[in-house]
């Protein structure tokens, strides 16, 4: 319940700034798929606007979304883009948006006054696309399905491809995000479901090899928040990457054959 406050907040802070400008939010990640975790997740929005933005108003933007940011009572704070309502329905990829705002921009918004992400392409947006469409829900503006039409497969595989591109050499450092994403986007490329991390490596227990079980269980606990860190085996994170980057890139070149 807190959180749905705090959805409340941003919808008035969107209309507030953006006027009738403002066409819809949609709230995709894993608050619409139902695993959100107030120690890890952050907040998914994706806002759409008739025309693009000035300066001026990304700037103010800008400073009502870090005080916003600051506020939220999650680790994850907010993630955001704003893209144009042309994109939804003439989809292009990677897709043009007018602003961004994640916690790695954080620093950069707060101590410099003219910085602003935006006028930008992101290929991340066909999968928050894909998720808006498939599993997310609306704040304000159109019903989905008549705002919105689905994202061709080619595309949603570009975009979640890229985010484990470099699972191999990373996986040891980031051993959740890596092990869950590699699920769901085996989960995608095989099945074309659209899934959260935890779906994901639910489904990886039901279709991977049993030697690599222990270590989505562990993964799977640790993104519950059950335990608070998993325990270390460098040599079969690397094989269990390398094993799934095979089985992805199979079923990926078997779908486009």
């Amino acid at each position: 319940m807190e959180i749905l406050a705090y959805l409340d907040q941003a919808v008035e802070l969107f209309k507030e700034e953006l006027g009738a400008n403002l066409s819809g939010i949609y709230v995709h990640g894993s608050l619409a798929m139902g695993c959100f975790n107030p120690n890890t997740s952050d907040i998914d929005l994706l806002i759409v606007v008739h025309d693009k933005l000035s300066g001026e108003v990304s700037k103010r933007l800008a400073k009502r979304i870090v005080a916003y940011h600051n506020s939220l009572p999650n680790q994850g704070g907010v993630e955001l883009s704003v893209v144009l309502t042309s994109y939804l329905k003439n989809f292009v990829h990677p897709t043009p948006f007018e602003f961004h705002f994640s916690k790695g921009h954080l620093e950069r918004y707060s101590l410099e006054e003219d910085y602003i992400c935006g006028g930008l392409e992101d290929g991340d947006l066909a999968a928050h696309f894909a998720v808006v469409y498939q599993r997310g829900f609306i704040l304000y503006g159109e019903p989905i399905r008549e705002a919105f039409l689905p994202v061709d497969r080619q595309y949603v595989l570009d975009s979640i491809l890229g985010d484990i591109e470099d699972a191999r050499q990373n996986i040891i450092d980031a051993p959740v995000y890596y092990t869950l994403n590699l699920c769901r986007v085996l989960y995608y490329a095989r099945e074309e479901v659209v899934s959260s991390k935890k779906e994901g490596g639910e489904w990886g227990l039901k279709h991977v090899p049993q030697c690599y079980h222990g270590l989505l269980k562990d993964c799977l606990d640790q993104y519950s928040g059950a335990v608070s860190s998993i325990g270390s085996n460098p040599e079969l994170w690397i094989e269990f990457a390398e094993y799934m980057a095979k089985e992805i890139n199979l079923s990926t070149e078997t779908s486009r054959n």
